[in-house]
């Protein structure tokens, strides 16, 4: 890209990561998708062990969010093998199938627990594990933004977009396992979770038209 620069103070109007080198970029790029994908195999691992637990709709979706997450990251390391050769717009669609996945987990999940009146038991995992996403989540989803801007990578925006939902769902998962464990209100973690299904299909379908995401 023309606005790469390789050395000295980033141009007026330039983000950091636009003012990185291509190979930067792409270090930079692996490194995110290796931290993300050596979280989502210890994040899936404890929800899904949770929810098994526990009996918790709430973390069986956190949970597989994580997992479709994890395939989200291969994706994106995939462009840059070249044994397997993967380019942007069809990582970016790949990308996008996994939103609608995504959306169809949580849509199905918090749906049943809201109709079965599903009352699981107190989860510390789980609480655990989703404070810690809380917090770490945001973090990641802000640095992919800022690499898939400077590199004009849709498959790395709509990743960005499942970390920051990740977010949003541990924020909820947290709220209803914390509720259940005090109040016993089970309800509060199915209903909140529906209210992410539009932002799924909305970044799914920019994906599969190949366009940035809105966070971008």
């Amino acid at each position: 890209m023309s606005q790469f620069v390789q050395i000295g103070l980033p141009q007026a109007g330039l983000s950091k990561e636009q003012c990185l080198s291509p190979a930067e970029l792409r270090q930079r790029i692996v490194w995110l998708q290796a931290v993300t994908l050596a979280w989502m195999v210890v994040e899936c691992g404890v929800s899904l062990a949770g929810a098994v637990a526990a009996h918790s709709p709430a973390l069986l979706a956190f949970g597989s969010d994580s997992f479709v997450e994890l395939l989200s990251a291969v994706i994106v390391l995939l462009q840059f093998l070249p044994s397997f050769p993967l380019n942007k717009r069809r990582a970016a669609q790949t990308t996008g199938v996994l939103l609608f996945l995504l959306a169809a987990v949580v849509a199905v999940s918090a749906t049943l627990a809201l109709v079965r009146s599903v009352h699981p038991e107190t989860s510390f995992a789980g609480i655990g594990i989703t404070a810690a996403a809380l917090i770490g989540m945001p973090i990641l989803a802000r640095k992919k933004r800022a690499v898939a801007r400077a590199t004009n990578n849709h498959a790395l925006a709509a990743d960005a977009v499942q970390s920051a939902t990740c977010a949003y769902l541990a924020a909820v998962t947290l709220l209803g396992l914390a509720f259940n464990a005090v109040f016993h209100l089970s309800w509060v973690d199915s209903g909140a979770a529906l209210v992410a299904i539009p932002i799924l299909f909305i970044e799914g379908r920019r994906a599969m038209r190949g366009e940035s995401c809105s966070c971008c």
